[in-house]
């Protein structure tokens, strides 16, 4: 864990809140802050430190000392100028890590331009994931920067019964199987000897339409 295990979250509804305890749980000290006293109460006992306070506000976000922190998270959701004006001032302070919580593209974008250094869509990503796991065979999904994506699935019925480095998985649909599991075992690291069953799962990396495909074929 790095030295400086000090988190500023400010917005503690559900997205902040959740990752504000995900923070702590993990051995993280974390200063929420809202401008709603219900959410500050509800979270005091809760968090390392909770504010009331208006984060829009300068000279507010200099008294909570959010200069001081190199990491932020900017949970505010619904008031997408209070987002913006928050994460704005949070980077004129000079924090070196900013995410922050968009509701949109749009709003995303905007994020960026004023200096967020991590933007994050938290709907459209779920969103996106569950699509995946109703419309195919997936068992689950991650997609990444670049359109390159992890996927959980089952094994094609041609590669049962094989060596992976025989399967000739990789150069028929453009994937890397990563780590495969047995039922009743865990997950272990794929290799080029690992012999594939009826049953297991698998991990593959790969761009995202790749993945999609080869989760088709499973």
């Amino acid at each position: 864990m790095p030295k400086d295990t000090r988190v500023l979250v400010i917005g503690l509804g559900r997205f902040g809140g959740s990752l504000a305890l995900e923070l702590v749980s993990s051995g993280w000290e974390v200063l929420g802050v809202d401008s709603t006293q219900r959410l500050v109460q509800e979270f005091a006992e809760r968090l390392t430190h909770t504010v009331m306070a208006d984060s829009t506000d300068p000279e507010a976000l200099r008294q909570i000392g959010a200069h001081e922190f190199s990491r932020a998270v900017v949970g505010i959701g619904t008031d997408v100028e209070a987002s913006i004006l928050t994460t704005s001032l949070l980077v004129d302070l000079g924090v070196s890590n900013v995410w922050a919580k968009a509701v949109s593209r749009q709003h995303g974008r905007i994020l960026e331009q004023i200096g967020a250094h991590h933007v994050v869509l938290p709907e459209h990503d779920m969103g996106e994931r569950v699509a995946h796991l109703v419309t195919g065979r997936m068992l689950d999904f991650i997609e990444f920067e670049d359109e390159f994506a992890l996927g959980k699935t089952r094994p094609p019925a041609e590669a049962v019964g094989m060596r992976l480095g025989d399967s000739q998985l990789r150069s028929k649909y453009g994937i890397t199987v990563v780590c495969i599991k047995r039922p009743g075992e865990d997950f272990t690291y794929a290799t080029a000897d690992t012999v594939v069953h009826r049953g297991d799962v698998l991990i593959v990396a790969g761009k995202t339409r790749q993945v999609e495909r080869f989760a088709e074929r499973s």
